[in-house]
C-alpha cells in the first residue's frame, strides 16, 4: 500500500486560482477543471484569502511569529518553574 502525498501549491497558484472565480467570472468547478485540482481546494483557497483581508486570519510571517512567541513563552514558564523550586530548596538550607 503506498501512502498518498498531498501536492503543495505556491501562494502566487493559489491566489491565482481564486482570481479566475472572483475577477474573471469562471465558476469554481470550471476553475478547478482547467486547472487539474479539486473545488474543495479552490473553495478553501478563497475563504482563507478573504479572511486575510479581512484581517480574521494570519498570514505566513505572523504564524512563524505566534509559533516562535509560543515557545519562547513555554521555555520562559519552565524556567520559571525551576528557578521557583530552585529558591524554596535553598530557603530551607537557610533555616
Amino acid at each position: 500500500m503506498t501512502k498518498r502525498k498531498n501536492k503543495s501549491y505556491t501562494t502566487e497558484f493559489k491566489q491565482e486560482a481564486v482570481a479566475l472565480v472572483t475577477e474573471q467570472g469562471y465558476s469554481v468547478s470550471e476553475a478547478a477543471a482547467s486547472l487539474g485540482i479539486t473545488t474543495k481546494l479552490i473553495y478553501n483557497w478563497k475563504a482563507k484569502l478573504e479572511g486575510q483581508q479581512a484581517g480574521n486570519s494570519l498570514n505566513e510571517d505572523e504564524r512563524a511569529e505566534l509559533k516562535r512567541l509560543r515557545k519562547e513563552v513555554k521555555d520562559l514558564k519552565t524556567e520559571k518553574e525551576i528557578l521557583k523550586k530552585a529558591s524554596a530548596f535553598f530557603a530551607r538550607e537557610m533555616k
